[in-house]
């Protein structure tokens, strides 16, 4: 007996994704929904080797359903969720709607799948932001360890974070660029993302942090441990998938870079790459299409007494948005309702 499944936000990146990993996991599927806007209503989108015609999400009742997998905006992720949840089917929510809320919990499941459990509150589950869903991974085995104290970190997050639009900007700028009288002006961001990079994601707040760092800063906290200090510069980069982190830690206790790698090899949902020659190391361009976290240039930070360097990449459509979302799905069904 499997799950009656629910993709809300069918036809954008993440909802597509979300319909290829159920169907690449095996996700006991009896009966699966797309759904989206009244516009998308009968647009065609993949689940494995089948077909599904998307359905108008103002007109679909979600009684009898089992999970909601949603992948829209915000604001209507408002109107729609409570809809939803109401009627007994849990909602994996990837906006950032309801991370922050203290009767939501908020989900990596290499990290904290025990957190499951608190979905009953508001049948309600949170996926974290993506640039702050692979750190994670990468920090909590190295945290058990040494305790860490301070997380600085540079993000270098591609186009396809940003939606569909963003990848035809980028795309389109770059061809502009060597056809006279096809230049693209900016519309998705405020400067060019061809050949340049943008060191501004989500609005400023007035402390001179985005909305973006602010996350990374409040979803560490949330999933991990709040004692932890976290500090980030989050940077646009002219990529089209795949997020990459410069992370440098601060621990309390001493943690060498060998045992590092090791912990990091025996974690779950990472791979190593950490050759110390030309080509040793993982980029964004590898990891498309990949469910790991990649961790590559593990090293001392000798300019302070327990530091440790690693360089942090991952799909941000996989790991940090639909494969997330699915994975949470697994612990929800294994740990809660027990159905596949």
């Amino acid at each position: 007996m499997g799950y009656k499944i629910v993709v809300v936000g069918a036809t954008g990146n993440v909802g597509r994704e979300m319909l290829n990993i159920l169907a690449e996991r095996e996700f006991p599927v009896d009966e699966i929904a797309a759904l989206a806007s009244r516009r998308s209503m009968g647009t065609e989108v993949s689940f494995g080797d089948k077909t599904l015609k998307c359905q108008d999400l103002d007109q679909f009742d979600f009684t009898g359903w089992d999970i909601a997998l949603f992948a829209i905006g915000s604001d209507a992720t408002k109107k729609y969720a409570p809809i939803a949840a109401k009627t007994g089917c849990v909602v994996i929510d990837n906006s950032s709607l309801y991370r922050y809320d203290p009767d939501v919990p908020l989900v990596v499941p290499e990290v904290n799948a025990e957190a499951v459990d608190g979905y009953t509150k508001k049948n309600i589950i949170a996926n974290p932001n993506c640039s702050t869903a692979q750190m994670v991974v990468a920090l909590k085995p190295l945290h058990d360890r040494a305790r860490i104290k301070r997380v600085v970190v540079s993000t270098y997050q591609s186009v396809s974070g940003s939606g569909k639009e963003a990848i035809d900007e980028l795309w389109n700028q770059t061809k502009g660029i060597y056809v006279p009288g096809q230049e693209v002006a900016p519309s998705v961001y405020p400067k060019q993302i061809a050949f340049n990079v943008i060191p501004h994601i989500d609005v400023f707040l007035d402390d001179g942090s985005t909305k973006e760092e602010w996350k990374m800063v409040a979803e560490t906290k949330k999933i991990m441990d709040k004692s932890i200090k976290v500090t980030a510069t989050c940077v646009r980069v002219p990529v089209f998938v795949g997020h990459s982190e410069s992370i440098n830690i601060e621990f309390e206790d001493f943690l060498d870079e060998e045992e590092a790698r090791d912990i990091l090899r025996e974690a779950p949902g990472i791979l190593v790459i950490d050759k110390r020659e030309d080509g040793g190391y993982m980029t964004p361009v590898e990891c498309v299409g990949e469910y790991a976290t990649y961790i590559s240039r593990i090293r001392q930070d000798s300019t302070i007494d327990n530091g440790l360097n690693i360089w942090c990449v991952s799909d941000n459509l996989r790991k940090g948005a639909a494969l997330n979302a699915v994975q949470i799905a697994e612990v929800l069904g294994n740990r809660c309702l027990k159905k596949g």
